[in-house]
């Protein structure tokens, strides 16, 4: 049994020391502003989130993940959970109420419910000629905007850490993650790695919404965000490269765990942010799988991951 069952990821909270360099990133990478503080950045995407990626000044750091829960009464049971906070009013644009942990590496884990939604911003997409629908675009030429991703929301948070098991157990106790994927290495009681997912009964839900894996070094090794379709991932690849700002870190290419077509940048700092389109969608009945490493942590189609990426951890 777990304290409370997450729904879904709301932000990622990281600090950066300066604003502007962060917002420019952001805006490139495909997030819009939603307010903006003197201390802090709160950055949506086109769903009705009012802010999926906050950004407090400081200097670098990544501070923690915020997950949703479904009423402040979710709130009241986890406020009995070890470690916990009482129930605090979010004073920050959006407001709502939280619950403050610290996860097992130090990082903070907000439990949210009651932040304010903002109004969604439609993104016209042409349909594809394609498959058994070759003309769903009859007498329609296909041009794509150029400019950012369209991102419409946070999908997933990865952290690396040398305290795989007893993060795994963290996460899955307080927030009733369920295992899509436990990943070993050569023997199957050598586990490296775990996809897990939210339990929402038989709603479908992301392939996972915390990926853990073990590593020498503490940190986030990237955040993920989900654009409407694989040619918004294309499209966002070709403008963040133009601008010659950024560190591409890896893609494009097509996971076989989760099976997203992802590509992944580096903010100023370091941070790692990824684009991804057309995850599975599992339910509670879906159930989890043991994989070999050599068959989970490559891809289906695109490069293999850069030592740069796999060990990459921003503390």
């Amino acid at each position: 049994m777990s304290w409370v069952k997450a729904t879904d990821i709301a932000y990622g909270r990281l600090r950066s020391p300066d604003l502007d360099v962060a917002e420019e990133f952001l805006t490139r990478f495909g997030l819009r502003r939603t307010e903006r503080t003197a201390t802090a950045l709160y950055m949506r995407g086109t769903d009705p989130s009012h802010h999926i990626h906050v950004t407090e000044k400081g200097d670098p750091k990544f501070v923690g993940l915020a997950y949703y829960v479904d009423s402040e009464d979710d709130l009241k049971r986890l406020t009995k959970a070890p470690g916990a906070s009482a129930i605090e009013n979010i004073d920050e644009p959006g407001g709502g109420k939280r619950v403050r942990l610290t996860e097992p590496n130090g990082y903070q884990i907000e439990v949210v419910c009651g932040i304010a939604p903002v109004e969604a911003i439609p993104v016209r997409r042409q349909k594809l000629n394609s498959g058994e629908a070759p003309l769903s675009r009859a007498g329609e030429l296909m041009r794509l905007p150029k400019g950012p991703a369209h991102v419409k929301r946070i999908g997933h948070g990865v952290l690396m850490t040398p305290r795989f098991g007893e993060t795994v157990a963290w996460f899955r106790e307080i927030l009733g993650f369920v295992c899509s994927d436990d990943v070993y290495a050569e023997s199957k009681d050598n586990l490296i790695g775990s996809f897990n997912r939210c339990d929402r009964g038989d709603a479908y839900v992301d392939h996972h919404v915390f990926f853990c894996l073990r590593s020498v070094k503490t940190g986030l090794n990237h955040l993920s965000f989900e654009v409407p379709d694989i040619d918004d991932v294309c499209m966002g690849h070709e403008h963040l490269k133009q601008s010659g700002r950024y560190e591409h870190m890896w893609g494009i290419g097509r996971h076989v765990l989760g099976s997203q077509v992802y590509d992944y940048w580096a903010d100023p700092w370091g941070r790692v942010h990824e684009h991804w389109a057309d995850s599975d969608r599992l339910n509670l009945a879906n159930g989890s799988n043991l994989v070999p490493a050599h068959e989970a942590l490559v891809s289906q189609w695109g490069e293999r991951p850069p030592e740069k990426f796999i060990n990459h951890a921003s503390p």
